[in-house]
Protein backbone atom coordinates (compact mmCIF):
# COMPACT_ATOMS: atom_id res chain seq x y z
CA UNK A 1 0.00 0.00 0.00
CA UNK A 2 1.01 3.52 -1.06
CA UNK A 3 1.31 6.10 2.02
CA UNK A 4 1.05 9.88 1.44
CA UNK A 5 4.75 10.70 1.20
CA UNK A 6 5.33 8.33 -1.76
CA UNK A 7 2.03 9.36 -3.27
CA UNK A 8 3.49 12.88 -3.23
CA UNK A 9 7.09 12.46 -4.28
CA UNK A 10 5.69 10.25 -7.24
CA UNK A 11 3.66 13.12 -8.49
CA UNK A 12 6.66 15.36 -7.91
CA UNK A 13 9.03 13.13 -10.36
CA UNK A 14 5.92 13.02 -12.38
CA UNK A 15 5.51 17.18 -12.78
CA UNK A 16 9.85 16.96 -13.29
CA UNK A 17 9.85 14.31 -16.17
CA UNK A 18 6.90 16.05 -18.13
CA UNK A 19 9.17 19.71 -17.97
CA UNK A 20 12.06 18.02 -18.57
CA UNK A 21 10.74 16.09 -21.47
CA UNK A 22 9.59 19.73 -22.44
CA UNK A 23 12.31 21.30 -22.21
CA UNK A 24 14.41 18.22 -23.97
CA UNK A 25 11.46 18.97 -26.94
CA UNK A 26 12.08 23.08 -27.19
CA UNK A 27 16.19 21.82 -26.45
CA UNK A 28 15.78 19.32 -29.37
CA UNK A 29 13.95 21.85 -31.76
CA UNK A 30 16.66 24.65 -31.30
CA UNK A 31 19.29 22.29 -32.67
CA UNK A 32 18.59 22.04 -35.93
CA UNK A 33 20.26 25.01 -38.25
CA UNK A 34 16.81 26.57 -39.63
CA UNK A 35 14.56 27.31 -36.23
CA UNK A 36 11.89 30.07 -36.07
CA UNK A 37 9.68 30.92 -32.72
CA UNK A 38 5.94 29.35 -32.96
CA UNK A 39 4.44 32.07 -33.91
CA UNK A 40 6.55 32.49 -37.20
CA UNK A 41 5.77 29.06 -38.28
CA UNK A 42 2.21 29.82 -37.78
CA UNK A 43 2.71 32.71 -39.89
CA UNK A 44 5.08 30.73 -42.89
CA UNK A 45 2.58 27.69 -42.93
CA UNK A 46 -1.13 26.82 -44.05
CA UNK A 47 -2.73 25.84 -40.53
CA UNK A 48 -2.70 22.24 -42.24
CA UNK A 49 1.30 22.35 -42.90
CA UNK A 50 1.96 23.89 -39.43
CA UNK A 51 -0.16 21.18 -37.67
CA UNK A 52 1.96 18.20 -39.81
CA UNK A 53 5.32 19.79 -39.77
CA UNK A 54 5.22 21.41 -36.12
CA UNK A 55 2.33 19.22 -34.18
CA UNK A 56 3.17 15.57 -35.75
CA UNK A 57 0.09 15.59 -37.30
CA UNK A 58 -1.12 13.26 -40.12
CA UNK A 59 -3.19 14.63 -43.23
CA UNK A 60 -5.89 12.11 -44.44
CA UNK A 61 -4.69 9.40 -46.98
CA UNK A 62 -5.75 9.95 -50.70
CA UNK A 63 -5.89 14.43 -50.03
CA UNK A 64 -2.78 15.54 -51.19
CA UNK A 65 -2.17 16.39 -55.12
CA UNK A 66 1.26 15.32 -54.56
CA UNK A 67 0.81 11.66 -54.44
CA UNK A 68 -0.15 12.00 -58.09
CA UNK A 69 2.85 13.83 -59.00
CA UNK A 70 4.63 12.09 -61.47
CA UNK A 71 6.99 15.04 -62.97
CA UNK A 72 10.46 15.22 -62.59
CA UNK A 73 11.88 17.50 -60.38
CA UNK A 74 12.55 17.86 -56.54
CA UNK A 75 10.16 17.26 -53.24
CA UNK A 76 11.30 19.52 -50.85
CA UNK A 77 10.45 20.51 -46.63
CA UNK A 78 7.61 23.19 -47.02
CA UNK A 79 8.80 24.42 -43.75
CA UNK A 80 12.73 25.51 -44.78
CA UNK A 81 12.40 24.57 -48.36
CA UNK A 82 15.51 22.22 -47.72
CA UNK A 83 15.60 19.17 -50.67
CA UNK A 84 14.24 15.63 -49.48
CA UNK A 85 13.76 13.52 -51.94
CA UNK A 86 14.47 12.97 -55.84
CA UNK A 87 11.08 12.12 -58.43
CA UNK A 88 12.97 8.97 -59.80
CA UNK A 89 12.85 7.57 -56.09
CA UNK A 90 9.00 8.01 -55.88
CA UNK A 91 6.87 5.42 -56.35
CA UNK A 92 2.73 4.77 -55.90
CA UNK A 93 2.19 2.68 -52.62
CA UNK A 94 -1.42 2.41 -52.88
CA UNK A 95 -0.94 3.77 -49.42
CA UNK A 96 -2.85 7.63 -50.12
CA UNK A 97 0.56 9.92 -49.37
CA UNK A 98 3.65 10.40 -51.62
CA UNK A 99 5.88 7.52 -51.13
CA UNK A 100 10.10 7.03 -52.01
CA UNK A 101 12.26 4.27 -51.48
CA UNK A 102 15.08 6.80 -50.33
CA UNK A 103 15.81 10.04 -49.59
CA UNK A 104 18.53 12.80 -50.68
CA UNK A 105 21.94 12.28 -48.50
CA UNK A 106 22.05 13.96 -45.34
CA UNK A 107 18.43 15.86 -45.81
CA UNK A 108 16.30 13.83 -43.42
CA UNK A 109 16.85 12.27 -40.07
CA UNK A 110 14.56 9.46 -37.73
CA UNK A 111 13.32 9.05 -34.20
CA UNK A 112 11.49 6.35 -32.52
CA UNK A 113 8.06 6.96 -32.45
CA UNK A 114 5.66 5.28 -29.95
CA UNK A 115 2.64 7.52 -30.51
CA UNK A 116 0.15 4.52 -31.56
CA UNK A 117 1.68 2.56 -29.14
CA UNK A 118 3.95 0.49 -31.09
CA UNK A 119 7.53 1.70 -32.22
CA UNK A 120 7.51 3.63 -35.85
CA UNK A 121 10.37 5.25 -37.47
CA UNK A 122 9.57 8.99 -37.60
CA UNK A 123 11.42 10.88 -40.01
CA UNK A 124 11.78 14.55 -40.11
CA UNK A 125 13.50 17.40 -41.84
CA UNK A 126 17.71 17.49 -40.86
CA UNK A 127 17.34 20.82 -41.43
CA UNK A 128 14.42 22.15 -39.35
CA UNK A 129 13.44 19.54 -37.54
CA UNK A 130 9.94 19.26 -39.10
CA UNK A 131 7.69 16.05 -39.17
CA UNK A 132 7.33 14.40 -42.75
CA UNK A 133 6.03 10.95 -41.86
CA UNK A 134 7.22 7.75 -41.32
CA UNK A 135 9.76 5.11 -42.80
CA UNK A 136 9.01 1.29 -42.91
CA UNK A 137 10.74 -1.80 -44.35
CA UNK A 138 8.54 -2.33 -47.02
CA UNK A 139 9.32 -0.74 -49.94
CA UNK A 140 10.43 -1.87 -53.11
CA UNK A 141 13.89 -2.27 -54.41
CA UNK A 142 16.96 -0.99 -54.23
CA UNK A 143 16.80 0.15 -50.52
CA UNK A 144 13.59 -1.75 -49.48
CA UNK A 145 12.19 0.99 -47.59
CA UNK A 146 8.84 2.94 -48.37
CA UNK A 147 9.29 6.37 -47.10
CA UNK A 148 5.66 7.58 -46.64
CA UNK A 149 5.23 11.42 -45.80
CA UNK A 150 2.59 13.58 -45.80
CA UNK A 151 2.21 15.97 -48.96
CA UNK A 152 1.04 18.99 -46.57
CA UNK A 153 4.63 18.64 -45.18
CA UNK A 154 6.36 18.94 -48.84
CA UNK A 155 6.42 20.97 -51.72
CA UNK A 156 7.66 20.27 -55.19
CA UNK A 157 9.52 21.73 -57.85
CA UNK A 158 9.32 20.29 -61.17
CA UNK A 159 13.02 20.18 -63.06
Amino acid sequence: MMNRRQLLNGGLYGVAAIALGRLGTEDAAAAYPFALSDAQWRKRLSPLAYNVLRKHATERPFTSPLDKEHRDGTFSCAGCGQPLFRSATKFDSGTGWPSFWAPLPKAVGTSRDFKLGYPRTEVHCARCGGHLGHVFDDGPRPTGKRYCMNGAALSFAPA
